[in-house]
């Protein structure tokens, strides 16, 4: 595996491309963060941000984005952990409408962890408070008690729910927590934890990446996240995680085509154009 200065060095304009593409989609939303932003009050965009972050797996950006636009239709700010908790059928119900079926590796599993964290902010009333009274390591823990959120390492979903907790704007929703720790971190000396590797940001290293010239998938699983952090950081050295941000809509399925297709229009309009096998020229 050729490392990441040795990368740099070897493809210079290749790296500044790459620059160039996070430049271009750090401030775009993901359908978490923009479905929680819509919310009127900080304690509904951080439960609702949490609920996104658990239920966003095996399904389109598009997708998740209905799906979350459809519950909160359906049981409205609050109504995500007050009592009486909805029935699972009404629940399930607004998933087989939003997706016009049942054929989702999570659809068993979406009634309880609606339910789960509901509980979570019946237990933590004040969110606004518990990340005000916590680190982000000490977040991460605290998610665990949120079914499917995960329970041991690396628990990416945790990791990415508290970035989206505490990013700025337009990429979270800039909340703050509590910073107890020194030393280099993704926001401002903020220990954080692992900067999440989406299904974009695998696809780009493997083929744009460091690791276009061996197989990232034969990796470990420590090593792919020490590699992205590295590569993150040096595209993106003010904040790793806006690399980590935009990378995800790289080759990322949207409504009709690829996302990063859809948000500029056309592949020539993106900075990875001339690199990039699955680009098309508009007739």
């Amino acid at each position: 595996m050729v490392s990441v200065k040795r990368f740099i060095h070897d493809e210079p304009l290749l790296f500044k491309a790459s620059k160039a593409f996070v430049a271009l989609f750090f401030r775009c939303a993901d359908p978490i963060v923009y479905v929680a932003c819509k919310l009127p009050n900080k304690n509904e965009q951080i439960a609702w941000t949490l609920l996104g972050s658990v239920l966003f797996q095996d399904r389109l950006y598009p997708d998740i984005l209905r799906l979350l636009l459809n519950l909160n239709e359906r049981f409205p700010g609050d109504k995500l952990w007050s009592l009486p908790v909805p029935k699972a059928s009404e629940i399930e119900e607004v998933v087989e409408r939003t997706f016009n079926s049942r054929n989702w590796s999570v659809f068993e599993h979406v009634a309880g962890i609606f339910w789960s964290v509901g509980l979570f902010v019946r237990h933590h009333p004040d969110l606004v408070a518990w990340m005000r009274e916590r680190s982000p390591e000490e977040m991460w823990r605290d998610l665990g008690e949120i079914y499917f959120m995960g329970r041991s390492n690396p628990r990416p979903k945790a990791s990415a729910a508290i970035y989206r907790l505490v990013a700025p704007a337009p990429l979270g929703l800039g909340l703050e927590c509590r910073n107890d720790a020194t030393g280099e971190g993704a926001f401002g000396g903020l220990k954080m934890p692992p900067l999440p590797l989406t299904m974009g940001a695998r696809r780009f290293l493997a083929m744009l990446g460091p690791a276009k010239e061996n197989g990232f998938s034969q990796l470990e699983p420590q090593e792919k996240q020490t590699l992205a952090n590295e590569y993150f950081k040096a595209l993106a050295p003010e904040n790793p995680y806006f690399a980590a941000h935009s990378l995800q809509f790289f080759l990322e399925n949207g409504t009709n085509c690829f996302i990063c297709r859809e948000l500029t229009a056309d592949c020539r309009m993106c900075p990875l154009y001339e690199y990039c096998n699955y680009a098309e020229v508009k007739k």
